[in-house]
C-alpha cells in the first residue's frame, strides 16, 4: 500500500478486465500495477490506453509483486479457483468476476483460507452495487412493499454463448445474487428446466423457480437465444409492486401503488369478495453512478477497513449452492431439489 493508495494487480484484459482496470485506476483510493493476460494482443491493447502499467502473461508475477496488494481475477469460470487460492496464498486481496468458482466446495476452501489469513475475498456481483437494486432493497426492508409475493425477471438476448458454463450460470448468477439481497432470506427448494439447441454447447435457455419459507415464489428466466435484449423484472407485495427494467435510461425503477384487497361478507366469513386498487405510480430518483466504480470503493474499503464485503465469500457461497441445486434438477427434468439449512428474513445481520 504505496502512499496510502491500494496497489492491484489485474488477470485477464478480456471482456470485464478493461472495465475493471479503468474503475481502479480512476479510484483516488486505488491505483493498477500490472495487468496479465496469456494473449499478447490483449497485453499490447492494455499498454495502449494504460501505458504506466505494466504487464505480463504470466499471472505468478503479479503473485510475487510485493508492491500488489490486491488481485482482481476476470478470467474464465473454469480457472477463478486455482487463480485466487494462488493469490490468498500469496497474501493477496482477492476480487473473483462471478460465479466465485465451479463448486461449492472450491468456494468454501477460498473462504477458508482467506478467513485464516485475515484477507478480503469479495465476488463481483455487480448488480448488487446499482442504485436500482439497492432501492429496491430499501423499499422492502422500510416495509414499502408490505409482504413480498414473488420476483419474477426475464434474462434475455442473442449470445454470447459461453463453452464453459450454461446460461443460469452466466445470467441467472445475476438474478440469484439479487433475490438473496433484497430478500435477506434463502430458497428452502429449488427446481430448474433447461434446454440445449446447440450441438456440443451447454444449455441455452432456462427457467428457474426458487421457493422460500415465507409466501414469496422467485421465477427466473434466462435465454441465449433471444431476438431481444431483456433485462426486466416484477417485484409483486401485498401494499405495493416494483417494475425493474435495466434497460431503461431513466426510469429503471418504477413503484405501482396496485393490489387486491379480500374482503369478507359478514354473513359468510368463508367467502371473499377480492376487490382491487389501483393507485398512483412513481419512479424513484435513481443515481446514475456506475456500480462498478461503487464495488471498486467498496472493495478497497474493506480491504482498509477489515469489513465485510455485501457480496463476501459467505453471499457467493450461496450463489453457487443454488446454481447447483438448479443444474441437478435440470438433469432431473425439473425434479425439486431442496436446500440445505436456509437463511431465514429473522435471521438478518447485515443491512447494506
Amino acid at each position: 500500500m504505496s502512499n496510502g493508495s491500494i496497489a492491484l494487480g489485474v488477470i485477464g484484459y478480456g471482456y470485464w478486465g478493461p472495465n475493471l482496470v479503468r474503475n481502479f485506476s480512476n479510484s483516488e483510493l486505488s491505483h493498477v500495477v500490472a495487468v496479465s493476460d496469456l494473449d499478447s494482443a490483449k497485453l499490447a491493447a492494455s499498454k495502449r490506453r494504460h501505458p504506466e502499467i505494466a504487464v505480463t502473461s504470466d499471472f505468478a508475477e503479479l503473485l510475487r509483486n510485493p508492491q500488489i496488494d490486491a488481485v482482481a481475477i476476470a478470467t474464465p469460470v473454469h480457472s477463478h479457483f486455482e487463480l485466487a487460492l494462488a493469490a490468498l496464498k500469496a497474501g493477496k486481496h482477492v476480487l473473483v468476476e462471478k460465479p466465485l468458482a465451479p463448486t461449492s466446495d472450491q468456494v468454501r476452501h477460498l473462504i477458508d483460507e482467506a478467513d485464516r489469513r485475515g484477507l478480503t475475498l469479495m465476488v463481483d456481483h455487480t448488480f448488487l452495487y446499482t442504485p436500482a437494486v439497492q432501492k429496491i432493497r430499501e423499499l422492502i426492508l422500510r416495509g414499502e412493499l408490505g409482504e413480498v409475493y414473488y420476483y419474477d425477471s426475464t434474462r434475455s438476448s442473442l449470445g454470447l454463448f459461453q463453452s464453459d458454463v450454461n446460461v443460469i450460470w452466466d445470467l441467472a448468477v445475476h438474478d440469484i445474487s439479487i433475490i438473496q439481497y433484497i430478500l435477506d432470506e434463502d430458497p428452502v427448494a429449488v427446481s430448474a428446466t433447461g434446454s440445449c439447441h446447440v450441438a456440443g454447447s451447454p444449455e441455452n435457455m432456462a427457467h428457474i423457480t426458487l421457493f422460500f419459507e415465507s409466501r414469496c415464489v422467485a421465477h427466473v428466466s434466462v435465454n441465449w437465444l433471444s431476438p431481444i435484449k431483456v433485462r426486466q423484472t416484477f417485484v409483486g407485495g401485498s401494499k405495493k409492486m416494483i417494475v425493474y427494467d435495466d434497460l431503461e435510461p431513466t426510469e429503471k425503477i418504477k413503484v405501482y401503488d396496485k393490489g387486491i384487497t379480500l374482503n369478507a361478507p359478514s354473513e359468510n366469513a368463508h367467502q371473499f369478495r377480492i376487490g382491487y386498487r389501483a393507485g398512483d405510480m412513481c419512479a424513484p430518483h435513481i443515481s446514475t453512478k456506475e456500480a462498478l466504480e461503487s464495488e471498486v470503493e467498496h472493495f478497497v474499503e474493506c480491504i482498509r477497513t477489515g469489513a465485510s464485503p455485501v457480496s463476501d465469500g459467505l453471499s457467493g457461497l450461496r450463489v453457487i449452492e443454488v446454481l447447483e441445486a438448479a443444474s441437478r434438477s435440470i438433469a432431473q427434468h425439473g425434479k425439486p431439489v431442496r436446500m440445505e439449512q436456509p437463511r431465514r428474513i429473522s435471521d438478518r445481520a447485515r443491512v447494506a
